[in-house]
């Protein structure tokens, strides 16, 4: 191949800027060119009043500071448009136009469909797992969940420094649509007592009751690490009754959340908990060197695979190396949750 194409999809991720200029670098290194396209896969379809604002040569020399840098140079958007058939054949056409043979794709799981969309219609992509949820079942870590973790941890520690000079529980919520690995590993790390993730049902009595259990022993200052999306795995549940007690009301769902919580273990367990919501500063983060070791060798391994001539595969770390298989195997495959630390977490 002699031009290459490389986009960031989805949710941005720290060590995203990483893996486009490993890319940059190894396709410099075979005597490649590169066309950055911009916010994902709407900068295929070219729906910008001028060229350069969805796809852009990228000059090695322009790019050389951005690998340390987070978020993402190319930014990032989801689109609905590429869902439909008639649009993902005029994307199609717009990067034969601009000479691109090959697009290294860096997102997530929607990314990856839509990667491999691409592939049937004859433009070979190579994925790279960028996500900070840990979701992707195929491989051991994601780009950015590292840095995300660490993040999470340091801000709970930060938070458990506080509860523990006001003897006083903190609700702390981290993100995780459908998997709770950044909030369990928030937990072992950091040693917080409560851990709900979408993976495991759960209710609201059973949270009061493990509160005032570690109160009644005498900790004042346990933690509640709840992932965004545990609040669909909520068993039954009437809020007005709880909130009802607290003087509180709630019209719907949509008022369901972390500052809630909070309001129900302070009433029930007769505790000052303190909600916290730690929101994008997990994505905004500087890499972290795992993160960043990870982007070189994948940026390196995608140029490589369509340079000669493979496509329709992702990459991915097993066993601690960095490796690759095909999309389709790698989208089929089911995650496994580590149910046995979540109860060593909520039963210690």
């Amino acid at each position: 191949m002699r031009r290459i194409g490389v986009l960031t999809s989805g949710g941005d991720s720290p060590g995203m800027n990483a893996a486009i200029m490993s890319v940059a670098k190894a396709a410099r290194h075979y005597g490649m060119s590169l066309i950055g396209i911009k916010r994902g896969y709407n900068g295929t379809l070219c729906k910008s009043n001028h060229i350069e604002d969805d796809m852009v040569e990228l000059d090695l020399d322009t790019i050389l500071d951005i690998a340390d840098q987070p978020g993402t140079y190319l930014r990032t958007a989801r689109c609905l448009d590429f869902l439909r058939p008639e649009m993902r054949a005029h994307a199609v056409s717009n990067i034969h136009e601009m000479g691109i043979e090959g697009i290294v794709v860096i997102g997530g799981d929607g990314s990856y469909h839509g990667a491999l969309e691409l592939c049937q219609l004859g433009v070979p992509c190579v994925g790279i797992p960028g996500t900070i949820d840990n979701d992707l079942a195929y491989t051991e870590m994601t780009l950015g969940y590292d840095t995300a973790l660490n993040s999470c941890v340091e801000d709970v520690r930060a938070i458990r420094a506080t509860s523990r000079s006001h003897d006083r529980p903190g609700v702390v919520e981290v993100m995780g649509r459908h998997c709770g690995d950044i909030a369990l590993k928030v937990c072992a790390g950091t040693g917080a007592e409560i851990c709900l993730v979408p993976e495991v049902p759960w209710s609201i009595q059973e949270v009061v009751n493990r509160l005032c259990r570690q109160i009644d022993m005498g900790n004042l200052r346990a933690t509640v690490v709840i992932a965004e999306g545990a609040w669909d795995s909520m068993q039954p549940y009437d809020w007005q009754h709880y909130l009802m007690e607290c003087h509180e009301r709630v019209h719907d769902d949509s008022t369901i959340s972390t500052s809630y919580l909070a309001k129900v273990l302070k009433h029930k367990c007769k505790a000052e908990a303190r909600p916290t919501v730690l929101g994008y500063t997990q994505r905004g983060r500087q890499p972290s060197a795992y993160d960043s070791w990870f982007a070189f060798e994948a940026g390196n391994l995608a140029v490589n695979l369509l340079r000669n001539g493979i496509g329709n595969q992702v990459i991915g770390i097993k066993d601690g190396r960095v490796y690759y298989m095909p999309i389709v195997e790698a989208l089929q495959k089911k995650r496994e949750f580590n149910l046995s630390l979540y109860n060593l977490i909520n039963s210690l």
